[in-house]
């Protein structure tokens, strides 16, 4: 018997960013393997993103509460309603065209991998800006978290996970908080038997205005503090494992 393919749906998270979105949904049409459903989280945008989504014949979905957290949890809830595999980028991520098909592919291959993630390239600055945000803002977030969790960073401008995971984590994130790293806090609530894993080849074209300005750089590593902090105790040490429910005893013959 033939195995069905997975199910896909893109979680899109934007707020004022039509020029960025047009070219990431641009992007994701030239996709050798297409998304089941492509679903933009409009957070409260005050200019044209909502209509550039609709003009690519996308889904858009309203979010009033200004914050990624808030618009991806949305998204998430959302692409969960349908789909088997939910994947997240940026407005400002420009997907190589095997992305969709990469995940899917690892996916379907390993029952056991839950959530997938990727690298960075960055683009839109000077080759240094560029080199510096992949190796030591992305490449050390990697680094430091696995270092101090135990589990990889997952990256929210290029990752997937079962919706099963969602579906488990969606009431332990702090997804309401809009003045933390989202990407961080679900990786702090995620668990080794998630099946978390880093595939550095899987990478992803992001814009560097995040880390051309000293004071916005400065403020997402500062975010990495209230992270952590409003994690607490779950964010504080490497969590041990949850032991896994006993097993009955079978019953005899």
């Amino acid at each position: 018997m033939v195995t069905p393919p997975l199910s896909v749906a893109v979680v899109i998270p934007c707020r004022d960013d039509a020029r960025f979105l047009d070219a990431c949904l641009a992007a994701l049409a030239a996709q050798t393997r297409r998304a089941n459903r492509i679903i933009v989280i409009d957070n409260a945008s005050s200019d044209d993103s909502p209509a550039v989504a609709a003009r690519h014949g996308v889904e858009v979905v309203r979010e009033n509460l200004v914050g990624v957290w808030p618009a991806a949890a949305r998204g998430y809830d959302v692409a969960s309603e349908s789909a088997d595999i939910i994947a997240r980028l940026d407005a400002d991520s420009r997907p190589h065209p095997d992305w969709i098909e990469r995940i899917e592919r690892e996916f379907a291959r390993d029952a056991t991998l839950g959530v997938l993630t990727g690298s960075a390239e960055f683009y839109g600055s000077t080759p240094l800006v560029n080199y510096l945000g992949e190796h030591w803002y992305i490449g050390g977030g990697h680094f430091w978290v696995q270092l101090w969790l135990g589990r990889p960073l997952v990256f929210g401008s290029n990752f997937a996970m079962r919706t099963a995971v969602w579906q488990r984590v969606r009431t332990r994130v702090d997804r309401a908080n809009p003045r933390i790293h989202d990407d961080l806090d679900l990786s702090i609530r995620l668990r080794g038997s998630d099946g978390v894993r880093v595939d550095r080849t899987l990478k992803m074209p992001v814009s560097a205005r995040a880390v051309t300005s000293p004071a916005g750089l400065s403020r997402r590593v500062w975010q990495v503090v209230t992270t952590f902090r409003a994690s607490w105790p779950e964010g504080a040490f490497r969590r041990r494992e949850e032991p896994p429910p006993a097993t009955e005893p079978a019953e005899a013959i």
